[in-house]
């Protein structure tokens, strides 16, 4: 049976440990809103991206339709997953996600070149079979993840030129609200050509409409580099976002669970406490007729 110490001592751990929980989670859901941010200031971005491609497009859209989508030869696959712990299923729902996305599309992990943002991501696509190419840290705030999304861009015309690697998908968990999230894809290159021609077709919003005096190739490939950034810098958002998501929902959990061992610590320390109280009074009680029937 415990005493009354040593449930003070795991009272007192417990209260320490909740008071980390509680920092993590507040921190946790900061991080969230910090990501949100991230990913609403790319909606005017985007919009000038694809206000640019609107115009281009519209001489070059025919030369486009003509041209067939490439089958995929090699496939570089981007994982975006996390590098820190106490964030639930997200390393392992990812990773399944990832490779059972590339089984259905019959690419075999010899056309494959894998990169992996985040080490423990990287731990399950290993643990699954699937060997690990390239590894990157994932940032720890906004101002981290453009250096990154450069480095990213590098690697890419890297496997491009020298591997021959044709085709680029980004795996990420995209934030939805609160602690949920679910696991995600975007076929970052070839360019989507149903999604040019969406943009090729929109209607004008202003009534003079835009020309260009540089070459037009030029301009296109300006605009596709800058889609790629986008894409990219939102991929690390998004998945930054959903790696905090997951963290609130653990560290939610975890609150719940100590709450409750507190209290069952508390109702077991009270009953210790008046079991030694009883305990001590009976051995006083029996002291006390001990010394009375010495006096008879």
């Amino acid at each position: 049976m415990q005493t009354t110490e040593s449930l003070k001592r795991r009272m007192k751990s417990a209260g320490d440990l909740l008071s980390v929980v509680k920092t993590m989670k507040a921190l946790a859901a900061v991080s969230i809103r910090q990501y949100q941010r991230a990913v609403e200031s790319l909606m005017d971005y985007t919009r000038t991206v694809e206000m640019g491609l609107q115009i281009v497009l519209k001489e070059r859209m025919v030369p486009l339709t003509q041209t067939n989508t490439p089958k995929v030869k090699r496939l570089g696959a981007i994982v975006f997953g996390s590098d820190q712990g106490l964030c639930g299923q997200l390393n392992d729902q990812l990773s399944y996600f990832a490779l059972n996305h590339m089984k259905e599309k019959s690419i075999r992990k010899d056309k494959r070149m894998i990169l992996s943002v985040g080490a423990r991501v990287a731990d399950c696509l290993e643990d699954a079979g699937q060997p690990v190419n390239e590894v990157l840290t994932t940032p720890s705030s906004t101002a981290g993840i453009t250096p990154l999304v450069q480095e990213i861009i590098m690697i890419i015309d890297e496997w491009h030129f020298l591997h021959q690697v044709d085709h680029f998908i980004l795996y990420y968990s995209k934030y939805l609200s609160g602690a949920t999230y679910h696991a995600h894809l975007v076929e970052l290159l070839p360019v989507n050509r149903e999604w040019l021609k969406e943009i090729a077709k929109k209607k004008w919003d202003s009534k003079s409409l835009a020309v260009y005096s540089m070459d037009g190739d030029l301009i296109f490939s300006s605009l596709i580099r800058e889609y790629l950034f986008v894409s990219l810098y939102r991929a690390f958002a998004e998945s930054l976002a959903s790696e905090n998501a997951s963290r609130l929902a653990s560290m939610q959990n975890a609150e719940k669970n100590i709450e409750e061992q507190m209290h069952d610590l508390h109702a077991q320390f009270h009953r210790t406490r008046q079991m030694t109280i009883t305990e001590e009074l009976l051995d006083i009680v029996a002291g006390f007729e001990a010394l009375q029937e010495q006096v008879k």
